[in-house]
């Protein structure tokens, strides 16, 4: 493990590669603890660097055998090889081809970067920088080259043996019970889309026919006796390339596309050229083992590491500090795919919902950076909700600036001038500005400065002109390093709700019709004018979420309530009652600290029901709006001298308000909602269970007659795994005895499957009691946990530090503590994962003193640790940085 202090890499500082590589010949003989790579670059100067410049070839712990130039070994005094790089001091200045040996240790990589061992299969993650873990290379995404990968191995353990591209030769090695594959990828690509898989594995196979009639080989291995759980990958992986096909015009471009799903992975999955290896959780599904949460996951990781094939691979970024290039467009791209799979306002409800959990929170707090960051430590603490999530939003308000029809036509722009390239921001940006003529240098804003901005909307009716004038101004806060800001361009969606119900026409004074609905903010202040507005209407503002903003709005509690029933637009219905109910609870966090008395909000209550009531409504939303705001999202929104405790109980008390307003409507449902139908993961039937669940949920909550035993019933008779962990989650917050008994029920059940398992713990980290914390610890001493399988520390641990407000929070600052010792105890094994469970700790800043002073005093304890990782320095560092 690299201990070293990092040093800041800045934007402002690239600089071309001096060596540009056109092939790599790779040599690899597989071996558990001595595998050898033999790799053959051909290398040429960078005719756009300044200068002849020395050789210098990143590495990562390695060995180095052996140095050759042009087939003639290299003199010792001619190379300094360190085990984190190669430098050869004077390269000839012409092409030449460099052969180097290097040894790794599989076995012992715990890191699971570069070439590890996932139980017996071994398994390449190259993702930021974890080629150079495998041989010395220049190890940055704008090196692009063509490899051929020959892998060697023993023919009984490792039967399967794959790499990236097409395979071209194979054979058994004569005398030696090994045998051997070539793999040829014609496309250039950086390193750290390198992939190779060798093991014992199962597969299932089908095809597709692209849209210019060739056959494309489809393949996904597993573990052997699995092969009946990835049928749906399979499916879900041929709808995304038809869906690329017609929505984008992206054609697969290699005759065999391959995924791999292992056991022992640090991420989701990664969108190697042609060979996408995935964490197993992303792959394997059925009924009775996974949930519709599961299978929406299945869907949208396997189609997002799809469309990277070319946004990301055909046209990669530049440098990493443009990843948002490749993951803010493609987590678009596989948003729009699942909107356009099942419901598009209840995919937009729940992207939000997760880009407020999590993208908001950190915009808020000691961790945050733009989109495109100015400077990092270690890139790996950089795959972020900021990145992502945030980035996938501006590309969504690109496409609202400039329309749908101007959008394709940018992306049509962007892979033909760009295909084959490593590429920047501004020239992603630049094909929509050309396509669609509209000046969009403010957007470029959004990439560089962090913070969620605020719009703040003062609406005002003129009965004697018949206008209606909407003051709006916006701010972004200061964050890390950006104390002032300047004005964004935002593209805010809005409507003006007549008594009716109905919008009303939008005709600005002196503009005439407002395109599309939506209002440019490009100054910190502006009014708009409507005119022909005869009676006050209501405000619908940020209509589907078409900025990743906060909005303040002088809306009164009618006004919400009014906009519940009546908003032609699902995602501010489902946002009106989200706001009523965090009023509510805001309301009665403040009463229970002080003492005072807490308030029920009858028509909060009335339009749950009247949702409830509204047959017409999607069921799947109908849950949704039901649902009232988390513990998290509550801790946000109060943002500062936050109470937990004062919170989960405000909450448990609405949600028990809730459930006996509507005891009635809630039985009524769940007996209607009741499938006898075989079970199938699509949406209609997804958002059924969804509502009836969320129905047994709320009856628990309002501790019911004999809604225990309903719950208890649920999980015996349940003949698919959401209804049955759905049931074990209404029971997990109730300490009575159905709760152990399903416990052990269910270990004893899915003992055998370690992802099932891993809901078993989860879940029981997430309990809201006292008792937790004693149960998650000796969680870690179970059969079932193990520290070295990084699902295992999620189910567990991130969890716990994620979905316990209560716990993680406790205090007497027993849930720092736990959350500390297991940092630092992952630390020198994996460090990734030991840097993501910290960030647990990103908002302590806004806690209530008490709390705040133990968070701070486990934060300040694993900085005085003497050998931290770069990755885990980074975060506390940032963490406990002054702003």
């Amino acid at each position: 493990m690299r201990t070293e202090q990092s040093v800041p890499i800045r934007l402002e500082d690239y600089r071309p590669p001096d060596w540009l590589v056109e092939t790599v010949d790779l040599d690899v003989s597989l071996d558990p603890t001595a595998t050898r790579v033999r790799a053959a670059l051909r290398l040429r100067p960078n005719p756009k660097a300044a200068a002849p410049a020395p050789l210098v070839l990143d590495g990562d712990g390695l060995k180095l055998v052996s140095l050759s130039l042009d087939g003639d070994a290299l003199a010792a005094d001619r190379f300094v090889a360190e085990p984190d790089s190669l430098t050869i001091a004077q390269p000839p200045q012409r092409p030449f081809t460099l052969e180097i040996e290097t040894v790794v240790d599989p076995s012992a990589n715990t890191q699971l970067m570069g070439l590890y061992r996932s139980g017996a299969t071994y398994c390449t993650q190259c993702e930021a920088e974890g080629f150079r873990r495998i041989t010395y290379y220049p190890d940055r995404p704008d090196v692009m080259a063509v490899f051929t990968t020959r892998i060697e191995a023993n023919k009984v353990e490792c039967p399967v043996l794959l790499s990236n591209g097409n395979a071209v030769a194979s054979g058994d090695v004569p005398d030696t019970g090994r045998h051997f594959v070539v793999w040829h990828d014609p496309f250039p690509k950086p390193s750290y889309l390198f992939a190779m898989v060798g093991g014992d594995l199962a597969c299932i196979e089908d095809s597709f026919r692209t849209m210019s009639g060739r056959d494309v080989v489809l393949r996904i291995f597993v573990e052997p006796g699995n092969e009946a759980r990835s049928t749906y990958a399979m499916d879900a992986l041929k709808r995304s390339m038809r869906w690329d096909e017609v929505r984008f015009g992206r054609e697969y471009d290699l005759d065999i596309f391959m995924i791999v799903a292992v056991s022992t992975f640090n991420m989701g999955a990664m969108e190697n050229k042609g060979l996408n290896v995935f964490n197993d959780k992303y792959v394997l599904a059925s009924a009775d083992t996974a949930t519709d949460a599961d299978y929406r996951g299945i869907e949208a990781v396997i189609a997002h590491e799809y469309f990277h094939n070319w946004t990301g691979n055909r046209i990669t970024c530049r440098d990493w500090f443009q990843l948002c290039l490749k993951e803010g467009l493609t987590v678009f791209r596989d948003q729009e795919f699942r909107a356009d799979q099942s419901s598009r306002a209840v995919e937009r409800i729940r992207n939000v919902r997760g880009l407020r959990a999590m993208q908001f929170v950190e915009d808020a707090g000691p961790l945050a950076h733009p989109v495109r960051p100015g400077v990092y430590r270690e890139i790996n603490n950089f795959y972020t909700a900021t990145v992502y999530e945030k980035g996938a939003e501006v590309v969504r308000m690109l496409q609202t600036l400039v329309g749908v029809q101007s959008f394709r036509k940018g992306m049509d722009l962007y892979f033909a001038r760009h295909d084959g390239e490593a590429a920047t921001v501004e020239q992603f940006v630049q094909c929509f500005a050309d396509a669609s003529g509209i000046d969009l240098t403010q957007l470029m804003l959004w990439y560089s400065q962090a913070g969620t901005p605020e719009v703040v909307v003062s609406g005002s009716h003129d009965a004697r002109t018949k206008t209606f004038s909407m003051e709006i101004a916006q701010t972004v806060p200061s964050t890390p390093g950006q104390p002032t800001k300047e004005p964004m361009l935002i593209p805010l969606a809005v409507g003006l709700v007549g008594r009716d119900g109905s919008d009303l026409p939008l005709k600005l004074q002196g503009s005439g019709a407002v395109e599309r609905n939506i209002l440019a903010l490009r100054k910190s202040s502006e009014t708009f004018v409507f005119e022909n507005i005869a009676e006050p209407p209501v405000m619908s503002l940020n209509r589907n979420f078409s900025a990743p903003v906060r909005v303040v709005a002088n809306l009164s509690g009618d006004d919400l309530r009014f906009l519940a029933a009546h908003d032609s637009d699902p995602f501010n219905r489902w946002q009106a009652v989200q706001s009523l109910a965090t009023r509510l609870l805001a309301d009665n966090v403040a009463a229970i600290r002080s003492g005072g008395v807490t308030r029920r909000d009858e028509g909060l209550l009335n339009a749950l029901a009247a949702i409830l009531d509204d047959a017409s409504l999607e069921p799947a939303f109908v849950s949704l709006a039901l649902t009232p705001p988390s513990e998290a999202d509550m801790a946000r929104e109060i943002a500062r001298d936050v109470d937990p405790d004062a919170i989960f109980a405000a909450r448990s008390a609405l949600r028990e308000a809730a459930g006996r307003h509507l005891a009635t409507a809630l039985q009524d449902r769940y007996r209607l909602l009741k499938d006898k139908s075989p079970y199938r993961p699509d949406a209609a039937g997804a958002g059924r269970r969804a509502l009836r669940n969320t129905c047994l949920d709320f009856m628990v909550a309002a501790r019911a007659p004999d809604a225990v035993a309903l719950a208890a019933q649920q999980y015996r008779d349940a003949d698919n795994m959401t209804d049955r962990m759905a049931a074990l989650t209404a029971l997990s917050l109730r300490d009575v005895p159905e709760r152990a008994a399903a416990l052990d029920d269910f270990y004893q059940r899915y003992k055998d499957n370690a992802l099932v398992v891993d809901k078993w713990l989860s879940l029981q980290a997430s309990i809201p009691e006292p008792a937790t914390l004693a149960r998650v610890k000796a969680l870690t001493s179970h059969p079932a946990f193990s520290m070295s399988n990084p699902n295992r520390v999620r189910a567990l641990f991130v969890s716990f530090a994620m979905s316990n407000q209560t716990q993680l929070n406790r205090a007497d600052g027993a849930g720092y503590d736990l959350l500390v010792d297991t940092v630092l105890a992952l630390d020198p094994k994996n460090p990734q994962v030991a840097a993501r469970l910290l960030t647990a700790l990103r908002s302590w800043r806004v806690l209530e003193p008490g709390r705040r002073a133990h968070a701070e005093a486990a934060l300040r304890r694993v900085a005085a640790q003497p050998s931290l990782s770069p990755d885990v320095g980074d975060i506390v560092a940032r963490a406990l940085a002054e702003n």
